[in-house]
């Protein structure tokens, strides 16, 4: 019997500042392969200028960490 589609759990492995530097990040972890998806964090009146969760596949997120460690100066 099929259940559908396999959900995929998801982790956040970065919060970035605002929605340019989450894309910046999300690029990064793109060109690596890895699948991400950003979501705004907190009230969404704040527009681009608010808290952005930058997230992956559970099963990525250790690769995700590796790849960040060394890609964003701390």
């Amino acid at each position: 019997m099929g259940r559908g589609p396999r959900v995929k759990m998801w982790k956040v492995v970065y919060i970035a500042q605002n929605r340019s530097a989450a894309e910046t990040i999300k690029e990064i972890l793109t060109s690596e392969g890895l699948l991400v998806t950003l979501r705004p964090v907190g009230v969404p009146h704040f527009g681009d200028g608010g808290a952005v969760e930058v997230l992956v596949p559970e099963s990525e997120a250790e690769e995700a960490h590796e790849i960040l460690t060394s890609a964003v100066p701390v």
